[in-house]
């Protein structure tokens, strides 16, 4: 489990870069789908047959990450950076960047600014190595994305892009136990979401489901002097009541905590007031879609490194394949 964990969390894929991400997914789960495929937006999409009994559902997980993309080369060959996602500044002073082609580099502020507590993103800078801007060994346009390796700390696994690797693990791990399903599911590795739940909302489109799941993390309540909220970690995967973005279907809310309640596995109630997952898109797309998301409790979100509990992850995996497996109603 770790293997796999460590693979997914430590790889190269921030936002509209999600190729890597995309086909090492690819080869964890082609023996496991009954149908594998790409769309144009570049969303994994993974379809197990049911018995034709059931609804259409689609489980969105995204592959993409936080990052930034290089967006001016001064004279002196330091780089200027814009975000790609929700990348917040007091993370980046002494912080590591590696670009697809394993081209590192050490983010710094301006040398008059960086003792500063608060600096705009415009005043750090990446240095990698270069001499000038000839022979720079990144351009323009090119993205990077954190680097920091996976630490399993007892039940505390620790590393940068739990959000959202830990999610395509849970979904990964749910579609190798499901056995057998009433539903036809729509298993998507989502692109873009980290920029607006881009991907998410085209696969939706296509596939127009009829119950959508998002499957994410959410922060926490637990920490010293933090935002008042009733999650947890280790006390269960996090059932989303409602969020900045989508108030989920009371109906899968209900339907999610009967499944939880009738085989024994702790769960969480969520109500996030700030940020929002591709349930949002899915929920729209289309016609509309009976929406929810299983939240995977996790602490420091959007830093490099972000925490997440080891039973909470093997809770929600339990907790989406049961659900799954067998009849929902939403009534």
């Amino acid at each position: 489990m770790n293997e796999l964990l460590k693979k997914l969390v430590e790889a190269y894929g921030p936002s509209g870069f999600e190729d890597q991400v995309r086909s090492m997914i690819h080869k964890e789960i082609e023996s496991f789908a009954d149908e594998i495929s790409v769309d144009a937006m570049g969303n994994l999409i993974a379809v197990k047959h049911g018995d034709g009994s059931g609804q259409k559902i689609m489980v969105a997980a995204h592959m993409d990450e936080i990052g930034i993309m290089v967006s001016h080369i001064t004279k002196e060959g330091f780089l200027r950076f814009t975000n790609l996602g929700g990348v917040f500044p007091p993370t980046l002073l002494g912080n590591r960047v590696q670009f697809a082609g394993g081209t590192l580099g050490i983010v710094y502020a301006d040398g008059k600014d960086y003792a500063k507590d608060a600096l705009p993103l415009e005043k750090f800078y990446i240095d990698v190595g270069a001499s000038g801007k000839e022979d720079c060994p990144v351009q323009v346009g090119d993205a990077a994305s954190f680097t920091r390796e996976l630490v399993v700390q007892g039940d505390y696994w620790i590393s940068k892009s739990m959000d959202d690797r830990i999610g395509c693990f849970v979904t990964i791990e749910a579609l190798r136990k499901l056995e057998s399903t009433p539903h036809e599911i729509y298993f998507v590795f989502s692109v873009q979401e980290e920029v607006g739940t881009r991907g998410a909302e085209a696969a939706a489109n296509g596939i127009m489901p009829d119950i959508s799941i998002a499957v994410d993390i959410t922060t926490t309540g637990d920490l010293p002097e933090s935002r008042p909220m009733a999650v947890a970690l280790g006390e269960g995967p996090a059932i989303k009541v409602k969020d900045r973005g989508m108030i989920a279907h009371t109906g899968l809310v209900r339907a999610m905590r009967d499944c939880a309640q009738a085989n024994g596995i702790p769960y969480q109630l969520e109500v996030l007031e700030r940020g929002s997952t591709d349930a949002r898109s899915m929920q729209i797309a289309g016609p509309g879609s009976a929406a929810g998301c299983l939240s995977i409790p996790c602490r420091y979100a959007h830093s490099q490194s972000e925490v997440v509990n080891a039973a909470d992850v093997k809770n929600g995996i339990e907790l989406l394949t049961k659900l799954l497996s067998a009849a929902i109603d939403l009534q």
